[in-house]
């Protein structure tokens, strides 16, 4: 199932880093905001949760909700939200099962060569249930949470 802008996203039910399950569907009515990412701890997704963190009281001014999502572990995610403060839930895919329904898992290059892996990607998903945007490749970490409430803000 390809995400399409205007359509609903698959629903999906994960755990977060403290081990509850966190549900799409609950959310209904809320923006959400779903960033996928490699692995915790590495320089690029520290520096794109970081930013999450800091626009944090900007998103939730708007009523959204942000999930970061990684096959890390749940334990992982509770670490990596531990050190750096992170005030939104981590949700962990191991089997990648989500991942591959949002285009989040797949092939990408890295220098030079062909691998499969998380591939950095959001989708924004409206207060309606439905995918407002999708940012499929994501190149700029540490810029990309100003981007999401930038498009946020624009409505």
């Amino acid at each position: 199932m390809a995400i399409v802008e205007g359509k609903a996203p698959p629903m999906f039910t994960l755990p977060d880093q403290d081990g509850n399950k966190v549900a799409l569907r609950e959310l209904k009515g809320r923006d959400v905001i779903l960033y996928f990412y490699p692995r915790d701890n590495t320089p690029g997704c520290t520096k794109e949760a970081q930013g999450f963190r800091d626009l944090w009281t900007e998103i939730q001014d708007h009523g959204a909700v942000v999930l970061g999502v990684s096959p890390d572990s749940v334990e992982s995610h509770r670490r990596f939200a531990g050190d750096h403060d992170l005030p939104f839930p981590l949700l962990s895919d191991p089997d990648k099962k989500v991942m591959t329904k949002y285009e989040a898992w797949g092939e990408k290059k890295m220098y030079g060569k062909t691998t499969m892996g998380v591939i950095r990607s959001t989708v924004w998903i409206g207060a309606d249930g439905k995918v407002r945007k999708h940012w499929r490749r994501v190149s700029k970490a540490a810029d990309h949470p100003a981007k999401v409430l930038e498009a946020l803000l624009a409505g």
